[in-house]
């Protein structure tokens, strides 16, 4: 099967923790044989000519439907399959990043926020940091039309995430996609305790089997004060270290 593993980052320099997230991206593709290909910010060449002005003012929902269209190129190109990896994603553990034998697939996220008396919160969420669709696969032409129609729609305010996990997570719920079990996304709480050597939301993480073998380190809310956690690239540099090191 021809494979081709896609990533996108913005057209100008990366910070450290960017750039080594993707190389262990392409790392991983290249040991399993895969092909790999990056692009920067062409990657929103693809958007509907109707929709570019709206959606390049939300760039998350540009992304998130700009990835479904270049899947659809790639394969049409001649791809088998592409799997799709956000550029702040981390595969510290890439013997346990096994694609799963689906014509579709989406990320598993455990999202940790504080709850009641402590104790953490979990949310079980689909996200698209880590994806893939095999050619003619029935899920990614579907996905392409919803999107369009929901971004057609947008007036006011609205989720970054409405494109992407909160679609998915919203059909996932009624039809049971195909999954990347391994491929999660770190909150900053889990960041912290990453970074601390352990905690509770560290804790609730390993509690969800199974362990991840990428994460998502969310780049989007670096700078950023979130459930009382000062999010820099301090700490997810500190984070990455614990996770190369096996804290997970």
């Amino acid at each position: 099967m021809t494979t081709v593993v896609l990533q996108s980052w913005h057209a100008r320099r990366d910070p450290a923790w960017i750039a080594r997230c993707m190389a262990s991206v392409e790392a991983w593709t290249l040991g399993h044989g895969y092909a790999y290909r990056f692009l920067d910010d062409a990657l929103f060449d693809r958007l509907p000519e109707a929709l570019a002005p709206k959606l390049m003012a939300r760039p998350a929902m540009a992304a998130d439907l700009a990835r479904l269209l270049l899947a659809g190129e790639v394969l049409s190109e001649g791809a088998e399959r592409v799997v799709w990896f956000d550029a702040d994603s981390f595969i510290f553990a890439p013997d346990r990043l096994i694609l799963p034998d689906a014509p579709y697939a989406f990320g598993r996220e455990i999202w940790i926020q504080p709850g009641a008396r402590g104790r953490p919160r979990i949310y079980r969420n689909i996200h698209n940091a880590a994806c893939l669709f095999d050619a003619g696969n029935p899920a990614l032409e579907f996905l392409i039309e919803a999107a369009a129609r929901i971004a057609a729609r947008l007036e006011g305010p609205a989720s970054p995430q409405l494109l992407g996990p909160k679609l998915l997570t919203a059909l996932h719920n009624i039809v049971a996609f195909p999954l990347i079990e391994t491929a999660g996304a770190a909150s900053p709480l889990v960041l912290r305790d990453l970074a601390a050597g352990g905690g509770p939301a560290l804790e609730a993480l390993r509690a969800e089997p199974p362990l991840p073998a990428v994460l998502n380190l969310c780049a989007s809310l670096v700078g950023r004060q979130i459930d009382g956690v000062a999010v820099d690239e301090a700490l997810i540099e500190s984070a990455m270290t614990a996770l190369a090191e096996g804290a997970l």
